[in-house]
């Protein structure tokens, strides 16, 4: 089977949003985070989904699933105090699903809550990717130079834009093997590994990219809501005048 884990623990300092997390902030009568959701309840190629919700609101994130019918929601577990941790409470939720489907070469895609432009195509090509090639990390194309930096602020390398990406969201594997990756950083006292392609290439496994489209956006910032807002009426804009965007 194909699970989908989404990690919303965080509580969206950059985004000073009077004490709300960012993934509850409501864009067009609906919470981000059910814009996210939704993406997945609707594409047929994912069959669960986990939530690692901030601890403070998943009552709340329950009520908010069963008001919007996302049935594909099978457990909803408290984030942790890191990235990391969120996403490894939300794998083990993943691997109790597996194990009462008696799943073997289960397939996970890790997804940030606040990141719902992603389209059903996406969602497939990476599932496609994994069967494929053991692992997908989403990427964005450079379209400026990327420079690497010391302390001081000096360059110390500027990198081939052609073959420079940016790592997005989903990132995706075979479930035992993100899990096993996590076991082993618990064992190792890693606790803040800022995302699970990190962590894989810690432990030197090969990671295949995909790339997406630019507006697969993460919500991180003011500036980032108000673009989500503007790409969303594009979108439905472009669907009332059947203009091709790619939102499905």
């Amino acid at each position: 089977m194909n699970i989908a884990v989404i990690f919303a623990g965080g509580v969206g300092i950059r985004m000073a949003s009077s004490g709300v997390p960012k993934q509850f902030l409501m864009v067009y009568d609906k919470p981000i985070l059910i814009h996210t959701l939704e993406k997945f309840q609707y594409c047929d190629a994912c069959d669960a989904i986990v939530l690692a919700c901030v601890e403070s609101h998943l009552d709340y994130a329950r009520g908010l699933a069963q008001h919007f019918a996302i049935t594909k929601l099978q457990r909803i577990v408290p984030g942790g105090a890191t990235g990391q941790a969120s996403i490894y409470a939300g794998l083990q939720a993943a691997a109790e699903i597996s194990k009462e489907q008696g799943g073997a070469k289960d397939v996970v895609l890790i997804h940030d809550g606040v990141r719902p432009l992603i389209t059903s195509k996406l969602i497939e090509d990476n599932i496609t990717a994994v069967r494929e090639h053991g692992s997908c990390i989403t990427c964005a194309g450079a379209k400026e130079t990327v420079v690497v930096v010391d302390a001081d602020h000096t360059v110390q390398n500027v990198a081939e834009r052609a073959t420079t990406k940016l790592a997005r969201a989903p990132q995706s594997f075979f479930l035992t093997d993100i899990l096993e990756a996590h076991q082993q950083a618990d064992k190792d006292g890693l606790t803040d590994v800022i995302d699970s392609c990190t962590l894989m290439a810690h432990y030197g496994k090969a990671l295949y990219t995909l790339e997406c489209e630019s507006q697969n956006i993460k919500i991180t910032t003011p500036d980032d809501y108000f673009l989500f807002k503007a790409l969303l009426e594009l979108q439905q804009n472009a669907a009332v005048f059947e203009y091709p965007l790619g939102q499905n």
